[in-house]
């Protein structure tokens, strides 16, 4: 096999990658607080090649050698975490974000890591008259203790632009536990999950990637969800893109293997 047909081969496969990189984010364009992702490639193993020794003429001024790469690879995926749109709903538990911050929710034994703010309750099994806020997949959600947060059943609740939540009661309003707000110092630090969640990276702390607690950088908007920040029509226009560098990969492949042939033919 041949320089072109490796080139040719490992670019067509990055590419490839990109393509499911792109089909996801366009998939999600209307998934409450999803993050478009995009990746990112470096070059494989280039290096000089010297040319032959009568190229060196007197009065070249180009030094002699000549660049050979073997293609380019998918080196990461980096997450986009910009905002997205506010989109009122009216629902008192649906609940937005402005800012970097990021519920918290209980995944198994694991902590994870959520914009989309859809809520609802779900009864306690375990405490009758009492319910407990969960997100979509029916995770718990966490109060700043990494607590479940625990509800009066039936019990009008609101929800201020720092976490508090209020309990409204025959005798007044009542505090309630408060949410748990993580402050996203680097977007680096998180891994995607499956269900548009967000878990530590391998070997990282929370302090590593969020900020000090209690800073209350972000705000809570009680009544709105936090839409897609993918860009349609910039997907479409990397998707054109990637399709015509696959293509283009593909033509060389197809004659690298044609030139092989016919000097297979002459060999003969």
């Amino acid at each position: 096999m041949n320089n072109s047909m490796i080139s040719a081969m490992v670019s067509m496969n990055s590419m490839q990658q990109k393509l499911d990189v792109i089909a996801d984010n366009i998939a999600n364009a209307n998934t409450t607080g999803y993050k478009s992702k995009d990746a990112v490639f470096e070059d494989v193993l280039n290096r000089v090649q010297q040319h032959h020794k009568d190229f060196k003429l007197s009065g070249r001024v180009t030094p002699p050698g000549y660049n050979i790469g073997f293609g380019m690879k998918l080196s990461t995926v980096e997450q986009n975490m910009e905002q997205g749109v506010l989109k009122e709903t009216g629902n008192p538990l649906d609940l937005g974000i402005e800012g970097r911050g990021m519920f918290a929710v209980r995944s198994g034994e694991n902590i994870a890591y959520t914009r989309e703010g859809g809520f609802h309750v779900s009864p306690d099994p375990e405490n009758e008259g009492r319910v407990q806020l969960v997100n979509n997949q029916g995770y718990f959600v966490l109060d700043q203790n990494n607590e479940p947060i625990s509800l009066p059943q039936g019990a009008a609740i609101a929800v201020d632009a720092g976490g508090q939540i209020w309990i409204e009661t025959p005798a007044g309003r009542v505090q309630g536990q408060v949410l748990k707000i993580a402050e996203l110092d680097r977007p680096e630090g998180l891994v995607q999950m499956d269900g548009n969640l967000f878990m530590l990276r391998g070997g990282l702390t929370e302090d590593e990637v969020f900020g000090p607690a209690g800073q209350n950088l972000s705000q809570v908007r009680s009544g709105f969800l936090e839409q897609s920040n993918v860009d349609l029509s910039d997907q479409m226009m990397k998707m054109m893109e990637v399709q015509r560098a696959y293509q283009l990969s593909a033509r060389a492949l197809s004659s690298s293997d044609t030139m092989m042939n016919l000097a297979n033919t002459m060999r003969g």
